[in-house]
């Protein structure tokens, strides 16, 4: 029985090496790396000059493109106008993640095609004047403006946002410390469940601190990232409640009622500008026509009797 035995171990475990070296030699991955290893000099210098084209459009040619329009812009820029936009991006909450480098080459664009687009316009449907020059530079300038208007009122709007939403915040604050919560935790809970620009700034603030930068710090460079007046009190209010060893609940709820009272002061300030504003389009549009329909048919009755305007 043995006899038998051995010689078929021996060959199946052939058969098994066997077979497991030509399964490797004749599979996929051996018959790739045998083509690579079989390719020319030249072929492998065509790969490699074809390989930057298998990347996206944006990173061929819309990525050094905006470079270029950015170091282009700089040029005719301030020395540090780029540091200032770079805060300002950051006030508005870097929208759409934009960067100084792509918010600098979208004004350069806008500068350019609004100058050059309005030349060739000019140039087209007018005979070419010497004013046409001057028409294209002072078009340029305002399209390189134009972006900052844009982000002007992204972060008035934000800053808007987040004077509405301070006191709220600070209302529950004070209810979480009051619970007796530490003043950490209860800002990671809020955060947590709110969204919206006041709840981002105490997160990336939160940050921060795990960071390990002190909280004073921490606060500070909240109150630079938002320049709002209101959170900028109760940002020196917690720092000198840090340094003197004050209650920290106390500070919440005496900042919570000057918050609130300080929300319904500048709401009844907005209802005192309203009527101021609404003079311009009350003058411009509704005035006129209401003259229209008032006084139109008496000018034309003593017109009629007067005889300047003949009988219908």
């Amino acid at each position: 029985m043995l006899v038998w035995v051995i010689p078929a171990v021996v060959g199946l475990s052939a058969a098994a090496i066997v077979w497991s070296a030509m399964s490797l030699f004749f599979s996929s991955e051996w018959q790739v790396r045998r083509q690579l290893d079989n390719l020319s000099a030249y072929e492998g210098k065509q790969v490699e000059e074809v390989e930057p084209l298998l990347a996206s459009f944006s990173e061929r040619v819309l990525r050094p493109a905006s470079r270029s329009l950015a170091n282009g812009a700089r040029l005719f820029a301030p020395s540090d106008y780029a540091s200032r936009l770079r805060q300002r991006l950051v006030m508005a909450g870097n929208p759409y993640g934009m960067e100084a480098e792509r918010f600098l080459a979208i004004k350069a664009a806008a500068a350019i095609t609004l100058g050059v687009g309005v030349a060739l316009i000019w140039g087209i449907l007018v005979a070419p004047t010497g004013r046409l020059i001057l028409m294209a530079v002072l078009l340029s300038i305002l399209g390189f403006y134009l972006p900052d208007l844009w982000l002007r009122s992204r972060i008035s709007a934000r800053q808007l946002e987040i004077r509405r939403t301070l006191p709220d915040m600070l209302d529950m604050l004070t209810i979480s410390v009051e619970a007796g919560m530490g003043f950490d935790a209860a800002v990671a809970k809020i955060t947590a469940g709110r969204a919206g620009a006041l709840s981002e700034e105490f997160a990336r603030t939160l940050q921060e601190i795990q960071a390990g930068i002190s909280r004073r710090d921490a606060m500070r460079h909240l109150g630079e990232r938002t320049d709002v007046p209101e959170l900028r009190t109760f940002i020196m209010a917690i720092i000198q409640a840090d340094v003197f060893g004050v209650s920290v609940a106390n500070v919440l709820r005496s900042q919570s009622r000057e918050m609130r009272v300080k929300r319904r002061q500048f709401a009844e300030e907005m209802a005192q500008k309203a009527p101021v504003k609404i003079v311009f389009p009350l003058v411009i549009c509704i005035l006129p026509a209401t003259l229209i329909v008032i006084a139109g048919p008496a000018i034309i009755s003593i017109g009629r009797a007067f005889g300047l305007i003949g009988g219908g």
